[in-house]
């Protein structure tokens, strides 16, 4: 069989929809473009159990400029998954009708298990130096998948229902959000972390992923503008991250939007998706001693890419 030389990864999630393309080199990849677009597929979908009609045109926009781009690059192989969205919308053959009709492919709405092994590969690649386990955790706009595991693969995976989007859209009405507000969005994320079936305790080593999680880091880096390498690999203290999703919480809307560092589709919920951020934290360097967060810039798009060469 003919070896793949040029692949596409497109990873669509509540939030955003992300491209990249990378070539094969020696089992692994090398990065030819990457790309994010904010589209909200997931707007009310924890109220209405449907795609909004204006969602999925922002959604099938973003499609048909990925579609271009991936002709334009001589792509040979191209994978499109789906996670916490897709998953249970009453009108998802007409998501699946309008990526394939762009696209070519048809939506792979990938089951937790697999999605915590894609997120686990993309994410530890190239941690040698980290002492494992790791517990991965991917903040999104709808669910938090935490995925815990060693140099020989997941030991255990949960997806939580707990996201930006989310949690914002639930608990969310004032600018800046309200003490009781912050205190509800805290009760429900904290109650689904007591309840997790992955062991927490057996973490050595935070591995953050995900825009959410480089977002924060960004603001804790205090980064004039977003900077992919800088925060690629950054160690982000206890201490800055207290410190940093106090102020995206405490702040107002037109503050957040003064950073730069912070997407404009992600200043509405990013003070929802750093307490998601910090509530786990606090849990592990309470009890464990786990003092920082390393981020990282790869993750399921990177483990989705890789599975096309296999």
């Amino acid at each position: 069989m003919t070896e793949v030389s040029r692949v596409a990864a497109i990873d669509c999630g509540t939030n955003s929809i992300r491209l990249l393309v990378a070539d094969a080199v020696d089992g692994g990849l090398r990065e030819v473009d990457r790309r994010m677009v904010i589209v909200r597929l997931g707007q009310g979908v924890d109220a209405t159990g449907v795609f909004a009609p204006e969602a999925l045109e922002r959604t099938f926009a973003a499609c048909s400029e990925y579609a271009s781009l991936i002709k334009s690059y001589g792509v040979e192989r191209v994978r499109f998954v789906a996670t916490s969205a897709a998953r249970d919308v009453a009108n998802r053959d007409e998501f699946f009708a309008g990526v394939h009709a762009r696209l070519g492919v048809e939506p792979d709405i990938i089951a937790g298990s697999e999605e915590a092994a894609l997120s686990f590969a993309g994410a530890t690649g190239g941690l040698a130096d980290v002492p494992g386990p790791y517990l991965v955790a991917d903040i999104g706009g709808g669910s938090t998948e935490l995925v815990l595991g060693d140099a020989d693969g997941v030991i255990q995976a949960e997806s939580l229902d707990m996201g930006s989007v989310r949690m914002t859209e639930r608990h969310v009405r004032s600018d800046p959000a309200s003490p009781d507000e912050v205190a509800g969005m805290t009760r429900d994320i904290d109650a689904l972390l007591d309840a997790t079936v992955v062991p927490l305790a057996k973490t050595r080593s935070l591995v953050g992923v995900a825009g959410t999680v480089t977002t924060v880091a960004a603001v804790a880096l205090d980064l004039p503008e977003y900077d992919r390498d800088r925060v690629h690999h950054a160690r982000i203290s206890a201490a800055q991250l207290v410190e940093t999703t106090s102020w995206l919480l405490s702040s107002t809307r037109l503050e957040r939007a003064s950073r730069a560092a912070i997407h404009p589709g992600r200043v509405d919920v990013i003070g929802a998706g750093a307490l998601i951020l910090a509530r786990l934290h606090a849990r592990l360097h309470g009890c464990l001693a786990v003092d920082e967060l390393l981020v990282s810039e790869h993750d399921i798009l990177d483990g989705t890419a890789l599975s096309l060469l296999e």
